[in-house]
């Protein structure tokens, strides 16, 4: 039976990367129905909207979301990011990152996998300005949000035979945000004695990432905390191009790359779509075609190991169409095995 998938290109490079994206997943002719969503930073100048009401309601019934880049400009007002609007309407609390080694790697054996809490925080979006010269932003963080975060992260590590989980805070300086979320993390931890634990302060865990990565196994923590810590992950595996990510709640999942829209490159045809293409991997996974992830991914695998067609982000002169090609040409040859 086919799986409906509501597709949105994005700003920038997006319509370029979720294209080619697309492509690749056309050959792998897995029963997709591709329902097409008009939203972003593009539409809003249109239209004055970024995404509409019937546009959540179309998705809502999908079965997964493959969503390209969507900016979220500083400087408009009354721009509603699509981004954070989706993840809240979608409950997507889990934003799950995923850093592995690969050829073109600076580090070598690199295996983090990371859970970013994806609803509150400091980008629960509750600012003012009481006074002129004086701004207030409300770090909100609550039970609720912090327990099932941190249970996903340790039923993932006991599921997928992890040996540690590293919860990321600062709770030495902001002893009640950050307090809330270090207690409910020992109260959980208790319920999962075949996992080492790691409390680790957040600017210790960025130092500590780039001495030694290699020390960490999973790691969760609040949603500034990962937003920042994964793009610093995402140098030690070679480009912010090649992470995967997808957005998971108890019901709905989306599936994306992690990088923005890079207008800079935008219709020069040489956007780089192995974050996305990878992202689509998890997102096969997830719909139960696990063959197709597994040939997708051993195919991206070989590109990168020949490293003969690459884009210019990861050192090489090919363009995204060029990319394209030597995946397919993989696929062909691929008996199906993972490596």
């Amino acid at each position: 039976m086919s799986k409906r998938i509501a597709v949105i290109r994005g700003d920038g490079i997006g319509p370029e990367i979720v294209d080619a994206t697309l492509e690749v997943l056309n050959y792998l002719e897995v029963p997709l129905e591709y329902v097409f969503i008009d939203a972003g930073l593009a539409r809003w100048k249109r239209e004055g909207v970024p995404i509409s009401e019937k546009d959540l309601e179309i998705i809502e019934k999908c079965d997964a979301v493959l969503k390209g880049p969507i900016a979220t400009p500083v400087d408009r007002k009354g721009y509603r990011s699509v981004n954070v609007l989706l993840r809240r309407f979608l409950d997507l609390y889990a934003n799950i990152r995923f850093f592995k080694s690969n050829p073109l790697s600076p580090v070598k054996n690199l295996d983090i996998v990371f859970f970013r809490e994806n609803t509150e925080g400091l980008y629960s979006g509750v600012e003012l300005r009481p006074l002129p010269g004086i701004a207030i932003s409300l770090r909100v963080i609550t039970e609720h949000a912090s327990r099932r975060i941190l249970l996903r992260a340790f039923k993932y590590a006991v599921e997928n035979s992890r040996k540690k989980v590293t919860v990321v805070h600062k709770a030495n300086i902001l002893r009640e945000t950050c307090g809330l979320f270090l207690e409910t993390a020992e109260e959980i931890a208790r319920d999962f004695p075949q996992i080492e634990v790691e409390y680790s302060i957040v600017d210790a865990t960025a130092y500590k990432l780039i001495r030694n990565p290699d020390n960490f196994d999973v790691i969760v923590t609040t949603n500034m905390f990962g937003d920042i810590l994964t793009d610093e992950i995402a140098a030690l595996v070679g480009s912010i191009g090649l992470v995967p990510a997808c957005n998971l709640g108890d019901k709905y999942a989306m599936f994306e790359a992690v990088h923005g829209a890079a207008f800079d490159i935008a219709g020069k045809g040489i956007a780089n779509p192995i974050g996305l293409m990878l992202s689509a991997a998890y997102m096969l996974r997830y719909l139960g075609f696990r063959r197709e992830a597994d040939r997708l991914e051993n195919a991206i695998w070989r590109v990168l190991s020949l490293g003969n067609v690459l884009t210019p982000d990861l050192g090489g002169t090919s363009t995204t169409r060029e990319l394209i090609r030597e995946v397919i040409n993989f696929l062909v040859s691929d008996s199906g095995h993972c490596l």
